[in-house]
C-alpha cells in the first residue's frame, strides 16, 4: 500500500534523526519518537490485515493520530535542538501528505459497499 510505504519512509527519516550523537542521548524521547513513527505503519498493516472496514478504520485512525504525534515531537525536536529547520520540514512534509492519505482511504472504506467480517 502506498500509505505503508510512505509510513516506512517517514519511520525511517525518524530512526535516522534519532542516532544523531546529541539527540540520541534523550533516550526517553527518541524512544518515543521512534515508537509514534513506528506505530503509522504498524498499525496500517494491523489493520489491513483484518477482516472487515471497521477494524481497518479503527487502526486507520490510530495510525492518523500517532502520526499528529510524529508532527508534534518534530517542533520538541526542533526547540531542544536536536534537528534544524530543514530536517524538521522534512518530516512534516512527510506527516503532512500521510494525513490527508489516511484520511482519503478512510472515507473510501467509509462509502465502499463491501465491509468485511468487522
Amino acid at each position: 500500500m502506498e500509505i505503508w510505504k510512505l509510513a516506512r519512509e517517514l519511520c525511517l527519516q525518524v530512526r535516522l534523526l534519532t542516532r544523531k550523537e546529541q539527540f540520541s542521548r534523550d533516550f526517553r524521547f527518541c524512544g518515543q519518537f521512534n515508537s509514534a513513527a513506528g506505530s503509522i505503519m504498524d498499525n496500517i498493516a494491523e489493520g489491513f490485515e483484518r477482516d472487515g472496514n471497521k477494524e481497518f478504520i479503527n487502526f486507520l485512525y490510530i495510525a492518523k493520530g500517532s502520526n499528529g504525534e510524529v508532527r508534534s515531537q518534530s517542533f520538541r525536536a526542533l526547540d531542544a535542538g536536536f534537528v534544524d529547520d530543514s530536517e524538521q520540514s522534512e518530516i512534516l512534509r512527510l506527516t503532512d501528505i500521510l494525513k490527508f492519505k489516511i484520511q482519503a482511504l478512510i472515507q473510501v472504506l467509509k462509502n465502499s459497499g463491501g465491509k468485511g467480517y468487522k
